[in-house]
């Protein structure tokens, strides 16, 4: 069976990261693209990369007749989905991108991004789109809500470890060095090539980055109780890829052997024998996750590291992943491509 689906947003790199994975997938048709700016446009006016595939125009978000649709992809900026989502048709299903739909406390999204939500009857319907850890509320979702691509990294690493009670909650540091894509394709200062080349900066420090806003709900969810890790995102002179590195007590062998059991049968999860560590270029352009664990000099502490690429793993391919759920499709469908190397 063939499901014909949207991307609203596909002017930028989530969009045109959804188009590449889903120009290979067996039961997805796009049946139609849209943009703002580049309304008009033919696709491979804005990505030439995308030259080769057959593709509908891009077109206004109010120009798409989204009757017969199966699935819509939003691919949209923040604060924008909400009301696109609440004028679709209820059945059609919906996978947003944007960090709209990610926290399920109203208040929690007013403080962590400045407004009230304008659909909280959305909001309470979302489900968090983290696919290797709410599988069966996906399956029979309307609404799946996107994880940010670092929230996504850290909890591959924290996840199993507080589920677990393998480590001090109190003592968590997280660490992140990111790639400019997940800055997205706006024009910035700061990620001009004479800025950003040859440089690493911290951004987004004491505590005010957004992505905590999905640490505090998730981390303290699992655990029963508040808990607030020290984050630390860096911006690198990189196009893709994001490389966590938490530093964690706790019994560094366990703390191995605990990921190791987690994600045993996860096809896009793969924990390094202990000792190893894990490079963003293994993963860059791929649906899969390294990682590794290595023990401290002192008794009692460990680093874990973590890699994905954001616009995969850490996006566009979680996307596909939960709409192949969503629809009924073979998880891996249209993700199994190896990651691009060197």
């Amino acid at each position: 069976m063939t499901y014909d689906i949207a991307i609203l947003g596909a002017s930028g790199y989530t969009g045109a990261e959804l188009v590449r994975l889903i120009a290979t997938h067996p039961q997805m048709r796009i049946a139609a693209l849209s943009a703002d700016r580049k309304a008009g446009l033919a696709v491979a006016e804005v990505f030439p990369h995308l030259r080769h595939l057959n593709l509908p125009k891009l077109v206004k978000i109010d120009e798409i007749d989204f009757t017969g649709l199966d699935l819509v992809f939003c691919a949209l900026p923040h604060a924008t989905s909400q009301s696109v989502i609440s004028r679709l048709p209820a059945d059609v299903k919906v996978v947003d991108l944007s960090a709209d739909f990610r926290l399920r406390d109203p208040d929690a999204y007013a403080k962590w991004y400045g407004k009230p939500h304008a659909a909280p009857e959305l909001q309470q319907e979302a489900v968090y789109g983290l696919t290797e850890f709410y599988r069966d509320r996906i399956r029979g979702a309307r609404l799946v809500a996107g994880t940010g691509c670092n929230a996504a990294t850290g909890q591959f690493v924290l996840r199993p470890l507080i589920s677990a009670g393998v480590i001090d909650l109190d003592e968590i540091v997280i660490d992140l060095k990111a790639g400019a894509s997940g800055a997205g394709r706006s024009l910035k200062e700061h990620l001009l090539f004479s800025e950003l080349f040859e440089n690493v900066r911290g951004y987004s420090l004491g505590g005010t980055h957004r992505h905590l806003g999905e640490f505090d709900q998730e981390f303290s969810d699992l655990a029963g109780r508040p808990v607030e890790v020290q984050f630390t995102p860096h911006l690198i002179p990189a196009t893709r890829g994001i490389l966590v590195t938490a530093y964690v007590r706790g019994d560094a062998e366990t703390i191995h052997r605990t990921l190791a059991e987690a994600y045993a049968a996860e096809v896009f999860v793969e924990v390094l024998p202990f000792g190893a560590v894990p490079a963003m270029k293994d993963v860059r352009g791929s649906n899969f996750v390294h990682l590794g664990v290595v023990g401290d000099r002192k008794p009692g502490r460990a680093t874990v590291i973590a890699v994905l690429d954001n616009l995969t793993k850490g996006s566009s391919g979680q996307a596909v992943q939960n709409a192949n759920l969503m629809l009924g499709c073979d998880e891996t469908a249209g993700l199994m491509g190896a990651p691009l190397y060197p």
